[in-house]
């Protein structure tokens, strides 16, 4: 298949370069690096069927950005996002852009060539949620003008367009809502828990928690998103799709479970809470069972233990 992914620089946008140049696949790689990083493209640049067009897919329509060798598209995956909080909210404007503009000019490619198309969204639409676990039927508790809505509320917006766009023209499309995914070739500068644990921990750092440590996430390894995300392609379902782990820990439990890991004599400290952090975060799985024979299989232990490695790895160069 010719693939067109934006986002291709991005921690998951990669893994799925990846995923898809091993089966053989040709893709088109679109990412501006806000949040992306250059070395995930190198890693494919010698590859014959990877195609790399650096460009904002919010700025201008994607009709001119295919290579000469990709005449016809079979796929658009829009994963184009900063998706961490200290990212998103460094760059607000471009977040909501991305989720509008831009998640409109991807659904106008795939209808110009007859593509299938993906949106990658989130399970930020659920906010801080009043269900819990939280089913695709949930309709979410959003603070709209609260510092992450930026992200929220464009990743809303994002689904409402990508339906739209399914119904009035009929574009056969996927909505995947991603939960907390970690694992090799994350942005050390992330951000968000994984990270700034596992960093502070080979740094020899204190830990530290913000808030009480006692709210919830759900943390799924990325080959486990991934084969659920191609997994989804294979099959016709526009509506919104969790793919998480449903296994649930307290961010104090993580915290411990990295110190483990590599250190367990590293102090835990813990810091004023993040302006609506969300409480509580685990996904309903039944319809991507049902629907794809899905469940994530990578346990948290060894996720970390893999995720620790390539950290470790970049602090020596290797």
């Amino acid at each position: 298949m010719n693939i067109l992914l934006t986002g291709s620089a991005g921690f998951i946008g990669s893994h799925l370069t990846e995923r898809f140049l091993n089966e053989g696949h040709v893709v088109v790689g679109v990412d501006n690096y806000l949040s992306g990083q250059p070395s995930n493209t190198e890693r494919f640049q010698a590859h014959p069927n990877f195609h790399f067009v650096e460009a904002d897919v919010s700025r201008a329509p994607l009709t001119g950005v295919l290579p000469k060798a990709v005449q016809r598209l079979d796929w658009v995956l829009h994963f184009a996002s900063p998706a961490s909080p200290p990212h998103y909210q460094r760059f607000p404007l471009e977040t909501l852009r991305v989720g509008a503009q831009g998640t409109g000019h991807a659904l106008d490619l795939a209808t110009l060539h007859g593509a299938e198309f993906m949106l990658a969204s989130t399970s930020e639409v659920y906010g801080d949620p009043l269900v819990h676990p939280q089913p695709e039927s949930y309709w979410g508790n959003v603070n709209p003008h609260g510092v992450r809505s930026c992200y929220d509320e464009a990743k809303r917006y994002a689904e409402a367009l990508t339906m739209a766009y399914h119904r009035t023209h009929g574009i056969d499309t996927r909505i995947v809502r991603i939960f907390n995914t970690y694992g090799p070739y994350m942005r050390a500068d992330d951000g968000r828990v994984v990270t700034q644990f596992i960093g502070q921990a080979l740094a020899g750092e204190p830990l530290t928690l913000y808030g009480d440590g006692q709210q919830t996430r759900s943390f799924q390894f990325v080959s486990d998103l991934v084969e659920g995300i191609v997994r989804l392609m294979g099959v016709q379902h526009p509506l919104p799709l969790n793919l998480g782990n449903p296994e649930e820990y307290t961010i104090l439990r993580f915290a411990e479970l990295v110190r483990e890991a590599i250190d367990p004599s590293l102090p835990i400290h813990f810091a004023a809470a993040a302006e609506d952090d969300p409480r509580q975060r685990r996904p309903v799985i039944d319809q991507a069972t049902a629907l794809l024979g899905w469940v994530p299989g990578v346990p948290l232990e060894e996720g970390l233990r893999q995720t620790v490695a390539y950290f470790r790895g970049q602090r020596h160069g290797s």
